[in-house]
Formats: C-alpha cells, sequence, structure tokens
C-alpha cells in the first residue's frame, strides 16, 4: 500500500498495520413491497445495493480478516446504517497486539469517515475527519471494518455471479451467490461521494477481480456479503511473502429499525496539525 501521510496513517491505518507489524445507495425511504429476487443471478448480485437501500435502515455485524505470511488479525464491528440519511456508525473491537487498545467507534458518510479513540493522540472524546480520497484503500479495510454501504455498493460491479444454492439462516430462505467483482466498475455504477472509496480502493488493491459470495433474501436484499480484497504489504513489492489479504464480512439484519447515527458536531471534532517538515 504506498505511503499515506503521517497524520492520516496514524489516524486512519494504525488500527489495521499496528496488528500486522505488531502481532449508497438508496433513493426511497421504503417500499419494498415492489422488489424481489431476480431469476438472472447477474442482475440480482448487481440490483442488491439499491434494493437494500429501499429498506431504509438496518442492523449490521462486520468481520475482517487479515492475513500476511506471518500474521494475523480479526476486527468485529457492530452498528447500523440508515440508507435515506445516507449515514452510519460502527464499534470496532481491536484485537490484541494492535498500538491502539479497546473499540474504535466510528461515524461513514458518502466519502467520509470520523474515527474515535484512533490511537493518533487525539484527545478523549474528540473525533478525527477524514476523507476517503486520502485513503489508498478508500477505506475499505483501513480503520478495521468495510462499512455497510460500501460493502453493498462493491457489488453493482459484480463481472460474474454462479448461483451456489439456497440456505436457511435465521429462519429466512436465502439464495447464495459467488463471483467476482470489479471495484472501478462498481464506482462508475455508483456516483457521487459513496464512489469515492470504491475508486481508491480499485487503484490500489493488487487483485482487480475481487472474489466475493453474496446471499440475498426473497426481496433481493443483501443479507451478507463476504468479499476478498489483497494489497502489498510492502509498498511496490508483488513478492508473495509481502502479500496482505483481508476478508471482509458484512452481514445485515432488522432491516427498517432505527439508527442512531448523526455526524460529529463542529466542537466534537479533533483538527490535527500538518507535521513539520523534516530539516
Amino acid at each position: 500500500m504506498k505511503k499515506l501521510k503521517p497524520v492520516r496513517a496514524a489516524a486512519a491505518v494504525a488500527v489495521l498495520t499496528a496488528v500486522l507489524s505488531g502481532c449508497s445507495g438508496g433513493s426511497r425511504a421504503q417500499g419494498t413491497s415492489a422488489d424481489e429476487l431476480s431469476a438472472d443471478p447477474l442482475t440480482a448480485v448487481r440490483s442488491a445495493a439499491d434494493i437494500t437501500g429501499r429498506t431504509g435502515s438496518a442492523r449490521t455485524t462486520t468481520e475482517l480478516v487479515t492475513e500476511s505470511a506471518d500474521k494475523k488479525a480479526v476486527f468485529n464491528g457492530t452498528g447500523g446504517y440508515d440508507y435515506v440519511k445516507r449515514v452510519g456508525t460502527l464499534e470496532v473491537t481491536v484485537p490484541p497486539g494492535a498500538a491502539t487498545t479497546g473499540t474504535i467507534r466510528e461515524i461513514v458518510l458518502p466519502g467520509t469517515v470520523y474515527l474515535q479513540n484512533s490511537g493518533a493522540k487525539v484527545p478523549e472524546g474528540k473525533w478525527v475527519r477524514l476523507d476517503v480520497r486520502q485513503l489508498p484503500d478508500g477505506n475499505l479495510v483501513s480503520s478495521g471494518a468495510t462499512d455497510p454501504a460500501s460493502a453493498a455498493g462493491a457489488l453493482r460491479g459484480a463481472q460474474s455471479a454462479e448461483l451456489v444454492g439456497t440456505e436457511t439462516v435465521g429462519g429466512v430462505l436465502l439464495t447464495r451467490y459467488k463471483g467476482t467483482l470489479d471495484l472501478a466498475k462498481a464506482a462508475e455504477a455508483t456516483g457521487g461521494r459513496g464512489a469515492d472509496g470504491l475508486r481508491m480502493a480499485a487503484q490500489t488493491f493488487t487483485v482487480k477481480q475481487v472474489p466475493y459470495e453474496a446471499w440475498l433474501d426473497a426481496q433481493g436484499r443483501l443479507r451478507k456479503v463476504v468479499e476478498t480484497f489483497a494489497f502489498a504489504g510492502v509498498a511496490g513489492s508483488k513478492e508473495a511473502k509481502d502479500q496482505v489479504t483481508v476478508v471482509s464480512t458484512t452481514s445485515l439484519a432488522e432491516f427498517g429499525a432505527p439508527v442512531q447515527a448523526a455526524e460529529p458536531a463542529a466542537s466534537e471534532i479533533y483538527s490535527m496539525k500538518p507535521s513539520a517538515p523534516a530539516k
């Protein structure tokens, strides 16, 4: 992964890199009755983000497993996403061995992420604001989770979709698909600030055809998606030993449940000062 500016690296990537080195859619609020799962697998997968967005909101759980040649770390998160207000919240548990301990709180919006307890010497209770265009991975993995909007939006770039079968999970019959997706094409299909993270990740990740598995319900809503990303842990290296694999799992449930998430007030945001230039 190419080098970040010191401020951004401390705030956003400390969660991920410290462990490896030391251990949007939706234009309608409701209206799901008209939606149904397409009989064509590729159409079903590509439509999942928009259909899910029309549910209004959902609870979410996340898992991010990062693995290099000799290190592995697992990040777990819980939260929710409001597709009408286009804002979500996550609490990510940091695994042992990271420079940051405890829980990372995140507020995600199209093109922007706020982090609290980010391990960057930020005053207690303050948030750090980051533009995803300043992060090489577009925040798809660097803060320990793939936000629900980006995880679903990536499916708009599905290039193949194979029907695997059906499974009953929590009493709900789900249809399972697998295939590959193209993040650059997903960004084109998403558009707006919601595409910024997908676009940045497409330029950075070393595997361009991203493997995925997706579970959809009878209305075509996304219930679970697993996406496997890869990047070079050593900038510019193509050596197998320097590659990092990231398996991101996002699960959605309780569609329509209210989500308490809002952009922090200006008084709650900590503005970092740029590092002094080297003499």
